[in-house]
């Protein structure tokens, strides 16, 4: 069968239509799931209530209250230095995910525990299985080369009655292994996700977080009229690679944030490996952040001989991603799949 392409592109500029952070911030609603958002919430000098995004600890408890709120998460912390996501854009993932599962189900989102993914670098947050999870009530595998990321993700777990039962976490103890080691052969998978490294090199991420911070401190100084947010993170931008060079407010540790080669490298070490478990996975799946990386990817997926190939685009506000997506089952293997795990 020849390789199919397919690109979808989201309607119009903003989250995903089922994503439950598509409105504004109902900022006394999350002060009431989580108090200890109130002390970093303000209004802006349009009268809104909001927070300070340039400020890590601000951002932090956000997240902590989103979760609580939305996800019922009651326990949720991460390590210093580790990265601290959006939880609107990690959601719009699971959301498009879903969306690509009932394209393979005569349009019917595949739900319940019958319905596995594996989260191939799940960081120390351990947010998509737990939005996988509380969304649609998939179960997951969360992998990470970091054993702290690891460790924190599996204290998330287990902390949450909401999700006990639902996440497993796998350390990879070999940094050149995506899938190997991670897929061990009696698992099926109905998808994989993955948000890979962006950067090439520490120093390419640490320039990366510091253009970040800066541009936050002046979104942040735009709204609310106080320069002293953008005083305030420039000065730690400033002081990254000074004293501390694992110290990025925003960017997270080493496997987050870079590895040899960048994203293009990793996502193709990512396609070589999913050939040996083509028949273990229904879709294989990555964010891919530089849409110059695509020309390779498609080359790569050619090579590899994946039947079938998406690119989804999503869009959050200014701000265009996109997600890839591979398998390697033919038609009628695909309604096998279907009959066996995803039948009612």
């Amino acid at each position: 069968m020849a390789q199919k392409k397919k690109q979808t592109a989201p309607k119009s500029k903003g989250l995903h239509p089922r994503n439950p952070h598509r409105q504004r911030y109902d900022f006394p609603a999350l002060i009431a799931s989580c108090p200890e958002l109130k002390e970093f919430v303000a209004e802006n000098r349009y009268g809104d209530l909001s927070v300070n995004f340039s400020d890590p600890n601000a951002v932090k408890a956000l997240n902590k209250a989103l979760l609580r709120h939305f996800y019922q998460i009651d326990y949720w912390d991460i390590p210093a230095g580790f990265l601290c996501p959006p939880i609107p854009g990690r959601a719009d993932y699971i959301h498009y995910l879903a969306d690509l599962l009932a394209e393979s189900n005569e349009g019917e989102i595949p739900t319940g525990k019958t319905v596995t993914g594996l989260d191939i670098g799940v960081g120390a947050n351990c947010v998509y299985p737990i939005v996988g999870h509380r969304a649609y009530g998939w179960r997951f595998v969360g992998a990470d080369v970091d054993p702290l990321s690891i460790k924190s993700a599996k204290f998330i777990v287990e902390s949450n009655k909401a999700v006990k039962q639902a996440i497993k976490c796998r350390l990879q103890r070999n940094e050149a292994h995506v899938f190997t080691g991670m897929i061990n052969p009696d698992d099926v998978f109905d998808f994989t996700m993955c948000n890979p490294p962006f950067h090439a090199s520490l120093e390419e991420a640490q320039s990366g977080t510091e253009r970040k911070v800066r541009n936050l401190a002046a979104n942040s100084a735009k709204k609310t009229g106080k320069a002293s947010f953008s005083k305030q993170a420039q000065s730690k931008a400033g002081s990254i690679g000074k004293e501390d060079k694992s110290a990025l407010n925003f960017g997270g540790q080493k496997a987050e944030l870079w590895c040899d080669g960048g994203e293009a490298a990793f996502i193709e070490r990512m396609i070589k490996q999913s050939v040996a478990h083509a028949e273990q996975v229904f879709w294989f799946t990555t964010l891919v952040s530089k849409k110059d990386n695509l020309a390779g990817i498609y080359q790569a997926l050619k090579k590899a001989k994946a039947k079938d190939v998406r690119t989804i685009e999503m869009a959050q506000g200014q701000k265009l991603t996109r997600v890839v997506a591979w398998t390697f089952l033919d038609d009628e293997q695909q309604q096998v799949w279907r009959e066996e795990r995803w039948a009612k």
